[in-house]
């Protein structure tokens, strides 16, 4: 028997429940792995709201990283054995392979073995935030040595770990975030310079800070009003991309600095990085050299046990975290 979390109704962190279910053995080309911690990802929240871009059946499981140990694998299953310590790529379906249990059956080209230096936490917070920075920064922007690219949502476990990507390849991180209550913990964590939005101009500290030059990448998660000033402050080629919408307000087209500077404004989402074996590949090869050497670290903001899923999901929503939240199991 296995226990999962499930909401049965779509609401606030107070509609998951915790039940006990049968699990069937896996099936081929899937891993049972008996789980250790859970990380915890804003979609998760998104989807028992109501609002993410998948729609569940209810009662539905949620989650989309853990890390654990390998109980069982099925027919054809060469990537990894039982008794392997493994951590878990997201899946394109939260819904169809949900990661919040106590066991739980994943597709094994999913499933990595981890370095044997990382805890059961960090373990469980590796692959949706470095997957995701890595993509967007790496992949798809090109970040170099020289260049200045700036990070929004930098104390979210995505935005610390762009900075730690973009350090690794010798770039100038500008970490964007609300207040300056959490800028000392930025810095330390490897930002260069730190804007606080509601308390400083933002376009003025980014033009000071980058120079003629301007700010060649932008990795944004809010969207709104702050598209103003963060295009007005790109070089010319520059590339700005959305992964997410964080800002309620209407998400204004720049169309004067997007024509002036000849921008690019992409979207994007981590599952093009995860559906696509070759960059699939390349991604888990930097992330894995990343960790071994200690220039990639996670970042736990706090950690909650199973059975008190609600509360961490209240802490989640409630924008306070500095990194990620993860729960043992």
């Amino acid at each position: 028997m296995a226990r999962i979390i499930r909401f049965h109704e779509h609401g606030g962190p107070e509609v998951l429940r915790i039940e006990t279910v049968e699990l069937s053995a896996p099936g081929p080309g899937e891993a049972r792995i008996r789980v250790k911690a859970l990380g915890l990802n804003r979609a998760e929240a998104l989807l028992r709201a109501g609002t993410y871009i998948e729609t569940p059946t209810l009662p539905s499981g949620l989650g989309l990283e853990a890390a654990g140990v390998v109980e069982a694998v099925g027919a054809g299953v060469t990537e990894v054995a039982p008794g392997d310590a493994v951590s878990v790529i997201p899946p394109i379906s939260m819904v169809r392979w949900p990661a919040y249990g106590d066991l739980i059956t994943f597709p094994a080209a999913q499933v990595v073995r981890h370095p044997s230096s990382l805890s059961w936490e960090a373990a469980a917070a590796v692959w949706m935030a470095y997957l995701t920075a890595y993509g967007a920064l790496i992949d798809i922007a090109g970040l170099r040595k020289g260049d200045v690219v700036v990070i929004t949502a930098a104390s979210s476990s995505v935005g610390l770990a762009a900075i730690q990507i973009a350090n690794t390849v010798g770039a100038t991180v500008i970490a964007v975030t609300r207040t300056s209550r959490k800028a000392q913990d930025l810095r330390a964590a490897g930002a260069a310079h730190v804007v606080a939005t509601a308390e400083e101009d933002l376009e003025a500290r980014l033009n000071e800070i980058a120079g003629r030059d301007g700010v060649r990448v932008v990795l944004d998660a809010i969207g709104g009003p702050i598209f103003a000033p963060l295009t007005a402050a790109m070089a010319r080629g520059g590339i700005l991309i959305e992964y997410g919408g964080l800002s309620p307000e209407p998400t204004p087209f720049p169309p004067f600095a997007v024509l002036s500077k000849t921008l690019t404004l992409r979207g994007y989402l981590v599952h093009e990085i995860i559906g696509d074996p070759a960059r699939l590949a390349a991604a888990k090869a930097f992330i894995l050299d990343g960790l071994a050497s200690g220039a990639l670290k996670p970042v736990i903001a706090r950690t909650f046990p199973f059975e008190e899923i609600v509360e961490a999901h209240r802490f989640l929503e409630s924008n306070e975290q500095f990194g990620k939240i993860v729960v043992k199991v």
